[in-house]
């Protein structure tokens, strides 16, 4: 073993081990600076093989490095690494790093992880997704093995829950180096101009914390030229660069340089030489999006202990200095956020029924949401990896040899492996910008990644190591090339809940298979097609009702979906007044294709009913309502519609009246009469008006001889009668004819004598 520095966590390993050993599970919590990363591991090692979970591919084969070079031991022998695509270990490996999926499928294989003695689940407080299943599935193997042993190491959690979730196993807490950090605050300052006011007096290496890659090319644009000059290199350090141009920015340096980063340095490794950090206080975190079925991108504000990490990589190895961009008095969230309350579900949900477990009882130290988990088995269940019941079938199975999502596994065994679409899986599964399209084109993602040469050298190596992967997994199947149908039916496969439908010729805005909108990007070269396949998603378009925009589009056939469903679909003609319909075969919420029906019977009078309703109350019916009223019999108006409706296979064919009992229609005939029959023979109409009056337009000479007023309904109210000219206007209005007769008539009928004297008056 090599002489090393001491550290703070080397006085408290005998009493790490000698907890193990008493309750085989142990919850360490140092502070930065500490050393548990590297000291931790190698010690356990005495007792057995060691696996320790990363949540970072750099931090995973950094501190395999680092453990080597400390111990005296040889990379890929005594200590190795693993991370998604690549591998540096052998039979003789003894303490095995690890990252993503790794820890989850070897408990695939082995449910009890019986290779290794102990499991440690390092930087617990980041949360990822595969430490809390990992964290699942190794107490349970705890459980069942009286030998296997788990240790918890974390700078900043709540260790006593922790503890808790672990039968109350011992807690092991150590301080952290401590070395003097001056934090100050410029709120909204450019991150460029501080970089460069920072470098001046910054003896050493400046980290500046930036949320994404292209916030940290457009930084480094800033600064590049002023520290060229200075003499002062620049290192970016983010997800997507190669593993060579991410362990060069971790590299010690002889002199001062500036490294710019996402939440890659904030934990775990101590990047050299830091003196400085620079720290905006912005992350992009993944964060399911349930209406549109996609991870955003979103950047948020950091949490309090992450601000903590973040400033403490200034003062790991000795005094340093923060420089937070953002208002002291700001309050920050105190705990990151687990992943597995935020992020799409699938792959975890594949893995866990795989194991064999059930999602749902299935003991979690923090339960995922339950409406992501359903979302999540829909998926699996639309991409054919799992049946009704949840058992995880051959093609499934296939999928999770793949380190990919299970959409892009799906995709990349559709197209057998070939190497476009390894190359497609790689460009979307590393996160990484398609290249700018130009023209016309059927498939935007096929246009992206059909030239090697547009391509970043990480992408085409996590390429290569897909198409590998898939030809172990496909065998004699696997091909090196497919055409473009093929390809276009892969994304499908991959992606069957994103097809999009366009709402008209040339439009560029498509409704999904989810039902909401979403609009195509200018620089998508999918121009005519009716039907597509929306593989990328990202937020929302201006003006556009919060639809989102279509970045990759892929066109398909509309004979290429099958239906999963059947409407049919009602709607009044108004030319010929009667309900029509058709059935509708339905993908999701997008209709394929329609063809005439029958209709359903109810649904036709719902719609006769709401038309006639629409229209309002034809005059025959308003007065069947208002005799109805007067004569109190009471009846619900829109139940005599919808039974009218029921009965009618026209809109004219509707009768109210029709729909009233023998009973009613006598007590009616009776209380409330069409007509009044007159003392002087004949007779006439009556009117019902709304204010309760009931009135009968008659020729006054009808009324020669009645001077007796007829009275109606069980109020026995008079019938008003408006009097009228041999013109057919109304000349008098009158309830009481005996003394309109002796009062009114013999002035009126001078007036009427005159104006119509061929008429007896």
């Amino acid at each position: 073993m090599k002489l090393m520095d001491h550290l703070p966590i080397d006085d408290h390993i005998p009493d790490i081990l000698d907890a193990l050993r008493r309750s085989r599970a142990v919850v360490v919590t140092a502070e930065p600076g500490a050393g548990k990363t590297t000291r931790v591991p190698p010690a356990l090692v005495i007792d057995g093989p060691v696996l320790v979970l990363q949540p970072r591919r750099v931090a995973a084969r950094a501190i395999a490095q680092r453990i080597a070079f400390e111990q005296g031991w040889a990379l890929g022998k005594e200590v190795g690494w693993q991370v998604r695509y690549e591998r540096r270990f052998s039979a003789q490996t003894k303490l095995l790093v690890a990252t993503e999926g790794i820890l989850t499928a070897r408990l695939q294989a082995d449910r009890e992880l019986t290779a290794f003695r102990t499991v440690v689940l390092d930087e617990f407080h980041e949360r990822s997704i595969h430490a809390d299943l990992g964290l699942a599935l190794c107490r349970i193997a705890w459980r069942a093995r009286p030998d296997f042993r788990l240790v918890i190491m974390s700078a900043t959690i709540d260790a006593d829950r922790v503890s808790a979730f672990l039968d109350n196993c011992p807690i092991v807490r150590v301080p952290g180096r401590a070395f003097a950090l001056d934090v100050s605050y410029r709120p909204g300052v450019d991150p460029a101009r501080v970089i460069a006011d920072e470098i001046a007096i910054t003896p050493r290496a400046l980290l500046c914390f930036l949320p994404g890659a292209p916030e940290i090319r457009k930084a480094a644009d800033a600064v590049a030229p002023s520290l060229q000059r200075l003499g002062i290199a620049l290192f970016p350090l983010h997800g997507g660069l190669s593993a060579d141009e991410q362990d060069l920015a971790i590299q010690p340096g002889s002199g001062r340089r500036v490294i710019l980063a996402t939440n890659l340095a904030e934990t775990t490794l101590t990047v050299p030489d830091v003196t400085s950090v620079v720290d905006t206080g912005l992350q992009k975190v993944a964060r399911y999006d349930a209406a549109r079925a996609i991870d955003s991108l979103e950047i948020e504000r950091v949490s309090q202990d992450s601000a903590d990490q973040r400033a403490g990589r200034a003062g790991r190895v000795q005094a340093g200095r923060a420089v937070r961009l953002w208002d002291p008095r700001d309050r920050l969230r105190p705990h990151r956020e687990p992943e597995i309350a935020r992020v799409d579900l699938a792959a975890t949900m594949l893995d866990v029924f795989g194991w064999g477990g059930d999602p749902g009882s299935l003991e979690w130290f923090d339960p995922p949401p339950r409406h992501a988990v359903d979302a999540a088995i829909d998926l699996l269940g639309r991409l054919g990896a799992i049946d009704r019941d949840g058992r995880v079938l051959e093609l499934g199975r296939r999928m999770q040899r793949l380190p990919l999502h299970p959409r892009l596994s799906r995709l990349l065994l559709d197209a057998r492996g070939a190497a476009v679409a390894a190359r497609a899986c790689a460009l979307l599964s590393e996160r990484h910008s398609a290249p700018a399209r130009h023209g016309a084109t059927v498939c935007d993602l096929l246009s992206a990644v059909d030239r090697e040469s547009v391509l970043p050298p990480h992408v085409l190596q996590a390429a290569r190591n897909l198409r590998e992967a898939a030809r172990e997994v496909l065998g004699a199947e696997a091909r090196e090339t497919i055409d473009e149908t093929s390809f276009r039916r892969a994304v499908l496969a991959g992606y069957p809940d994103r097809v999009a439908k366009r709402r008209a010729p040339k439009s560029p805005r498509f409704v999904l298979v989810s039902g909401t909108g979403a609009q195509l990007a200018r620089e998508s070269g999918v121009h005519d097609a009716e039907f597509i396949v929306a593989v990328d998603l990202a937020g929302r378009a201006a003006g556009t009702a919060g639809e989102a925009i279509v970045r990759l589009a892929t066109a398909i056939e509309r004979d290429w979906l099958a239906a999963d469903g059947r409407e049919r679909r009602h709607s009044f003609d108004a030319a010929s007044g009667r309900v029509k319909a058709v059935q509708v075969d339905m993908y999701g919420s997008l209709s394929l294709a329609e063809r005439p029906a029958s209709p359903d019977a109810g649904e036709a009078a719902r719609i006769l009913a709401a038309e006639y309703l629409r229209r309002g109350l034809q005059p025959a019916d308003e007065q069947l309502v208002r005799r109805l009223q007067f004569a109190g019999l009471a009846h619900d108006v829109a139940t005599l519609v919808e039974r009218a409706a029921a009965s009618a296979a026209r809109l004219d064919d509707m009768s109210l009246e029709a729909q009233l009992s023998g009973e009613a229609r006598a007590a009616l005939a009776r209380l409330a009469p069409v007509s009044v029959t007159l003392a002087g023979g004949g007779a006439a109409r009556l009117d019902y008006r709304g204010d309760d009056r009931v009135v009968a337009a008659v020729r006054l000479q009808k009324l020669f001889g009645v001077t007796v007023t007829p009275r109606i309904g069980p109020r026995r109210v008079p019938v008003t009668f408006e009097l009228l000219a041999p013109n057919g206007r109304p000349v008098q209005v009158t309830s009481d004819l005996a003394s309109f007769w002796t009062s009114a008539y013999p002035e009126l009928r001078k007036h009427l004598k005159a104006r119509y004297p061929k008429h007896q008056w």
